[in-house]
C-alpha cells in the first residue's frame, strides 16, 4: 500500500505543487497550519520527490513480481526465473543510486537482499525449480543468450538438486523413476526425437504448456507432470476470493442453500 501510494504520489505530482501554492491552499493552514506547512515544504522539495524514484526504483521489480505471483494465471514455472532477475534489477537500481561499482559492496543492498532472502527462504518451494526446469524456454538459446550468467536449469546445481527431491516423491516407484529420468535427460540435451528441428524452434517460441502437448508426446510420464505443474498459479489468492465471494453468497440470513447451490452461485459469481 505504501507503494501504491508512491506511485500515485509521482503521478499527480503536479495537482499537487499547484495546490500547495494556490490561494485555497492559504485558507485551508488556518485549520493547522503546522501540518499544512509541513505539506507544502515536502511538496515543493526536489529532494524529496528524488527520495520518492529512488524507492520507487528499486521497489518496482518486488512490486512487480507480487503483482505477477498474485493471479490465478499459471505462473509457477515462472516464479524462480522472476525471482532472480528481479534481484538483479534491484541491485542495479540501488548501485546506480549510490553511484557503485559492481564489485563494490553496499550495505543497504546488503539490507535489502537479506530481508528479501528471509521472505524466498519462507516462501520458496521445490515445485519452483521443477517447473522451471520443465520450462522448455528456458534451454533454448534466445534466452540463454538475452543476459549474461545464464545456465540452462539441469545445469544449475540448486536447480537440479530440487528437481531431483522432487521427482524422487512423484514417483517413488524405481522403474519409474529411472524412465522418468530418462525422458528428463532427453529433454534437456535435445536427444533423440527432442532435437526435431520444430521442437527446438518452437521452445522459445511457444507457450510451455502448449510446446509438451506438441512435442512431448515421446515423454509420457514427464509429459503428464508437466501439463500439471506449468498450468499452476503459484499463489492461493484465487482461493482466497473464492472464500470470499462465498461469505457474500452463504451469509447468516441467507444459510439453507446446499453446497451444491452455493458452489454453483459461487462459480457464477466469479465468471460474471
Amino acid at each position: 500500500s505504501v507503494i501504491v501510494m508512491l506511485k500515485r504520489f509521482k503521478l499527480i505530482k503536479r495537482g499537487l505543487q499547484n495546490m500547495v501554492i494556490s490561494e485555497q491552499w492559504s485558507l485551508y493552514r488556518d485549520d493547522d497550519v503546522r501540518k499544512a506547512q509541513f505539506v507544502k515544504e515536502k511538496v515543493l522539495d526536489d529532494l524529496w520527490w528524488d527520495r520518492i524514484n529512488y524507492i520507487l526504483s528499486f521497489t518496482e521489480p518486488i512490486y512487480e513480481m507480487l503483482r505477477i505471483a498474485d493471479t490465478d494465471k499459471p505462473c509457477l514455472h515462472l516464479v524462480y526465473d522472476m525471482w532472480d532477475s528481479m534481484i538483479e534489477k534491484v541491485k542495479v537500481a540501488i548501485y546506480r543510486e549510490e553511484k557503485k561499482e559492481e564489485h563494490e559492496e553496499s550495505t543497504f543492498y546488503n539490507v535489502v537482499y537479506n530481508i528479501l532472502i528471509d521472505r524466498w527462504t519462507k516462501s520458496n518451494t521445490p515445485l519452483h525449480c521443477l517447473a522451471h526446469s520443465l520450462n522448455p524456454r528456458y534451454y533454448s538459446p534466445e534466452w540463454l543468450r538475452s543476459a549474461p550468467n545464464r545456465f540452462a536449469p539441469h545445469l544449475d546445481m540448486e536447480i537440479a538438486r530440487e528437481r531431483k527431491s522432487c521427482l524422487q516423491r512423484f514417483f517413488p516407484n524405481t522403474e519409474e523413476h529411472q524412465l522418468v529420468n530418462i525422458e528428463f535427460g532427453k529433454f534437456s540435451s535435445y536427444v533423440d526425437e527432442f532435437k526435431d528441428r520444430n521442437s527446438l524452434l518452437d521452445r522459445g517460441v511457444m507457450d510451455p504448456k502448449l510446446w509438451w502437448v506438441v512435442h512431448g508426446d515421446v515423454a509420457p510420464n514427464l509429459q503428464h507432470l508437466a501439463l500439471k505443474l506449468l498450468g499452476q498459479p503459484c499463489s492461493s489468492s484465487c482461493c482466497k476470493r473464492n472464500w470470499s465471494t462465498y461469505s457474500f453468497i452463504n451469509s447468516v440470513r441467507r444459510n439453507k442453500m446446499t453446497p451444491q447451490c452455493a458452489e454453483n452461485l459461487v462459480f457464477v459469481h466469479n465468471n460474471l
